[in-house]
């Protein structure tokens, strides 16, 4: 009887964790989505009347047709990686930093303080101070979250998204008010930043990329090799594991969180002074958010982030030129972006999770 009415109770349909699957398993299940995004994204664009494999072929020649393109393409990437490396660590801890917005806009408007004010300083020194400021701006608000999660066991997800518009919105009171260009006739912008305040270019492109792969390699003997990154794992598994192994939970949130910021924070001095040269509201531009996506889709590995975060561009880069070539609408590159990574995203969760069925011993999907 007690059967019965179990039965009874559990749902018709239900998500199960999925046993450890084989590398060549998640390989192939990878493969497959790979292939069937290709398909559902050919036939959206055979929709709309255009010849999929033309549109795919200029997807990928646009992102690496000229020397110009390439440097763009990397100029893309840059922010995609250093923020996926922010929030990476955050996330191994099982710390949901969404807040990697606000994050790099609190860098940026730090570092756009001595860009705008101290441009007189010597080039390097203003540069030092400017991607110091920017790592203090963006871990002082990766801070807050973290301090009233440790305190308090609020809700970090909703805290650093909500301090997302916050930020956003200290720019715009900054553009209007003590920060408004004396020369812009009454247009609410920040003046551009002198030439000493912007980043030098190395093979034409800022050398933010430098300090990307530097970070890559920072970050993974970080979380590998040393104590503070085993300790991030083990409150990851289990905050009672940590404490009973003697570890100050509290203050590994603390410091993660400082640094997870603080990437963040210089991913925003870059933005502002290699790629936009001033504080503007676009500064972060959504770069967070997807940032999410690539550190989820890499593992939580740096060396898969700095792959994945390059094919993510190659995609950008190569549907914008996809969109000035075919005449297409900047809603269709989206919804081909959206139906490409939709697959992708998808395989993650079939790697991790599997359907179940209401049966007799159930049966699985």
């Amino acid at each position: 009887m007690n059967n019965i009415n179990k039965k009874a109770k559990e749902p018709f349909i239900r998500t199960v964790k999925n046993s450890e699957r084989s590398k060549m398993d998640i390989l192939k299940l990878r493969i497959i989505a790979f292939g069937l995004s290709l398909i559902a994204g050919g036939l959206f664009i055979l929709l709309i009347g255009y010849d999929p494999f033309h549109v795919y072929a200029t997807i990928i020649s646009g992102a690496f047709r000229s020397k110009m393109a390439i440097q763009a393409t990397i100029k893309i990437m840059i922010p995609l990686l250093m923020s996926s490396l922010g929030v990476t660590l955050a996330f191994k801890m099982k710390f949901w930093n969404i807040g990697a917005e606000g994050q790099i806009i609190m860098g940026a408007i730090f570092s756009s303080y001595f860009a705008l004010f101290h441009s007189d300083w010597p080039h390097v020194l203003l540069l030092l101070a400017m991607f110091i400021a920017g790592f203090v701006g963006g871990s002082l608000w990766g801070l807050i979250p973290a301090y009233f999660k440790s305190k308090y066991n609020t809700n970090e997800t909703l805290f650093t998204l909500m301090l997302n518009y916050i930020a956003l919105h200290v720019i715009s009171f900054l553009r209007d008010g003590p920060w408004q260009d004396p020369g812009s006739s009454g247009f609410p912008k920040i003046a551009r930043f002198d030439i000493n305040a912007q980043l030098d270019k190395v093979f034409g492109v800022q050398f933010g990329w430098i300090i990307g792969l530097i970070l890559v390699a920072i970050v993974f003997i970080y979380i590998k090799y040393t104590k503070q990154g085993y300790e991030i794992s083990v409150v990851g598994e289990s905050k009672a594991t940590a404490r009973y192994a003697g570890m100050n939970v509290r203050k590994v949130i603390l410091r993660t969180m400082i640094i997870s910021g603080g990437i963040c924070g210089v991913t925003g001095v870059i933005q502002s002074a290699g790629s936009d040269m001033t504080l503007a509201s676009s500064v972060a531009g959504g770069v967070g958010f997807t940032a999410i996506a690539i550190a989820w889709l890499s593992n939580l590995n740096p060396f898969g982030i700095l792959l994945v975060s390059f094919l993510f561009s190659v995609l950008e880069k190569g549907s914008s030129v996809m969109q000035s070539t075919y005449g297409l609408s900047t809603y269709s590159a989206s919804v081909l972006q959206g139906i490409i990574l939709f697959f992708i995203l998808g395989c993650e969760f079939f790697i991790r999770y599997k359907f179940v069925f209401r049966h007799k011993g159930g049966t699985q999907a």
